[in-house]
């Protein structure tokens, strides 16, 4: 566990794996004063690890994110495993050497029509063919023939994009403090990504490629031969579209700040009910006949009042009807609310069975009668609601399982690439838990025992955001707060922010919501440098006293081929900038100068 606190983050080296990847015996001696015989005991195990495949689950996050569209150019792609130990598990050379251990995982950058082609294929098929330069990977158990996906890059390429023996360290670290990710471990690649075209990112293995004291081994082959590397992820970006920033792609969300309605349509008795968020739908009349019905989900524009304050439980959907004559149309909102809430019910077949038993004890219990002089003791029938249920009933105060075509009737309401504030209609949300509080509510009776025993539930101030965006599905740890004030002093506690698609979240806070910070998580923050005109590039350190403009920058510094940085000349530039021993400017140094925060957008309720 972290100790890091939560408003830092540490920047650690690397973090050696108490045991390596590898074959162990244990042998135990024992020796018995009476007996001079001694007694001995081995026993053998192997430490695996991940080698020839990565389980998904064990990336934690990518930068840039996974089919964004933007600009990237700046900015090298990052990896974070969610082990913290993983980059250093095995070694790049056949046996570790003394110092720092050397990462064997390295992120290689492939742009436009240079993006080689994955294959699976068994271990034993990759190697030793004349196709690609591979050679066959040392102390492989006797008959395991793992499935591995290679890619096939030419040997030119590689020699550009390959990390160099020296470069290694500084690629990869340890990112300790708050986040989904708390203690993860960072691959950095080494290219810029360029722009005007896609780029596919690889996670490869470096395990054994590189010989004793020198750089990657590329084989004997000319520069168009090929060599073989071991994929152990991938993603796929675009450097596009310079709008397509996560800031500027949040900014964008306003729409001039439009409310949760349709626009007017010139009909003044139809305009004022599509100026509190009402929507016109099919409405099937009980007996079969067909119309037109006003239909408002539990999201308000405004605060929402009661329409009807005294009104009990309801033993049908039919009493929540509204009519308006002036219209000639029914308000089918609560209606539909208790119906919705009373269908799931029904559908969460262990709530309604508690929900059913619980009335039957809680019905026996209102009927019960013990006379004063009763000489027995009578036992106490428990009539407590359920954990369970009242859980459930929670769950359903936040909207847990409500299907989104009650939520938002109609698509227009929520336009692509908007964000749209509202007040939750506490009184739909009574009809909805009154509807699957009805279950087992036959005649009047039981009504009237429901109406005596409300459930223990309350229905304070929520107002909340819904928004629809690329960035939802983009940003998959986007992170969002709400609070109470401009400033953001009070921040408001959250009943659910939660995906309802993947580009659609919602988020309802308890409270009145005046502002709503959208940013990334902690893990987008990210390593970017400042391209120069002629293929130079610069970089502000911190640490410096701000005394001119340019008193943190380094002095411009070429890029490699291909775009790539030369990340030891800027390690050593860093360095002697900054006054340290290059020596003692390692991976953790070198990411603290190079990270850049993730941006934040606000929005205030006007």
């Amino acid at each position: 566990m972290s100790t890091t606190p939560l408003d830092r983050t540490l920047f650690v080296d690397y973090q050696v794996p108490s045991l390596a990847a590898g074959d162990y015996s244990i042998k135990v001696t024992q020796t018995i004063g009476v007996d001079p015989k001694a007694y001995t005991a081995t026993r053998t195990f192997s430490v695996a690890g991940e080698r020839f495949a990565l389980p998904p689950e064990l990336v934690g996050a990518v930068f840039p994110p996974d089919g964004s569209i933007g600009d990237h150019s700046h900015v090298l792609p990052h990896l974070v495993l969610s082990r913290s130990s993983l980059p250093w598990e095995r070694a790049p050379q056949a046996a570790r050497g003394q110092g720092a251990p050397l990462p064997w995982l390295a992120l290689l950058l492939f742009a436009g029509d240079e993006q080689p082609e994955p294959q699976v294929m068994p271990l034993s098929a990759a190697t030793g063919t004349a196709d690609a330069y591979f050679p066959a990977p040392a102390a492989l158990p006797a008959g395991d023939d793992p499935k591995v996906t290679v890619i096939d890059v030419p040997r030119a390429l590689l020699a550009d994009l390959l990390p160099t023996r020296a470069e290694l360290p500084l690629l990869a670290h340890i990112r300790r403090g708050d986040g989904d990710v708390p203690d993860g471990a960072v691959v950095v690649g080494k290219r810029l990504p360029p722009a005007g075209t896609s780029s596919t990112v690889h996670l490869v293995s470096l395990e054994g490629r590189f010989p004793a004291g020198g750089d990657f081994d590329l084989g004997p082959g000319g520069p168009d031969s090929l060599v073989r590397l071991v994929s152990l992820a991938d993603w796929r970006f675009a450097c596009l579209d310079e709008a397509e920033t996560f800031g500027r792609l949040v900014a964008g969300l306003t729409d001039s700040g439009s409310p949760l309605r349709l626009p007017d349509s010139g009909e003044q008795h139809a305009d004022t009910f599509l100026r509190q968020g009402y929507v016109p739908v099919r409405h099937r009349l009980r007996g079969g006949g067909r119309s037109v019905a006003w239909y408002r989900g539990p999201f308000a524009i405004g605060p929402a009042t009661s329409a009807d304050p005294d009104q009990g439980p309801a033993r049908a959907a039919d009493e929540l009807l509204r009519y308006h004559p002036g219209v000639g149309m029914f308000d089918v909102s609560h209606a539909a609310a208790w119906e919705a809430g009373r269908l799931l019910a029904l559908r969460s077949t262990g709530f309604a069975g508690a929900l059913y038993e619980w009335k039957r004890r809680r019905d026996q219990a209102e009927k019960r009668t013990v006379a004063a002089a009763h000489p027995l003791a009578v036992a106490q029938i428990d009539d407590a609601l359920p954990a369970g249920v009242t859980e459930w009933l929670t769950g359903l105060c936040r909207l847990d399982g409500v299907p989104f075509g009650y939520l938002v009737p109609d698509e227009r309401l929520l336009p692509v690439e908007t964000v749209r504030f509202f007040h939750l209609d506490q009184e739909w949300m009574r009809h909805l838990v009154d509807g699957a509080y009805s279950l087992g509510r036959v005649g009047t009776a039981d009504a009237e025992l429901d109406a005596a025993h409300p459930l223990p539930l309350d229905y304070p101030l929520v107002t909340g955001a819904l928004i629809r965006s690329d960035v939802v599905s983009g940003y998959p740890g986007l992170l969002v707060e709400g609070y109470a004030d401009p400033a953001g002093a009070r921040l408001l506690t959250p009943v659910r922010v939660e995906r309802l698609a993947p580009s659609v979240l919602l988020c309802l806070y308890r409270g009145d919501l005046g502002r709503l910070d959208i940013h990334q998580q902690p893990e987008s923050l990210h390593f970017g440098v400042e391209p120069q005109p002629g293929g130079s590039f610069t970089k502000r350190l911190r640490g410096l006293a701000d005394t001119a403009p340019d008193a943190g920058e380094l002095a411009p510094l070429p890029l490699g081929p291909r775009g790539t940085v030369p990340v030891r000349q800027l390690a050593d530039a860093m360095a002697a900038r900054l006054g340290a021993d290059p020596a003692a400017f390692t991976a953790g140094a070198l990411a603290r100068q190079m990270t850049e925060t993730g941006e934040r957008v606000t929005f205030l309720r006007g």
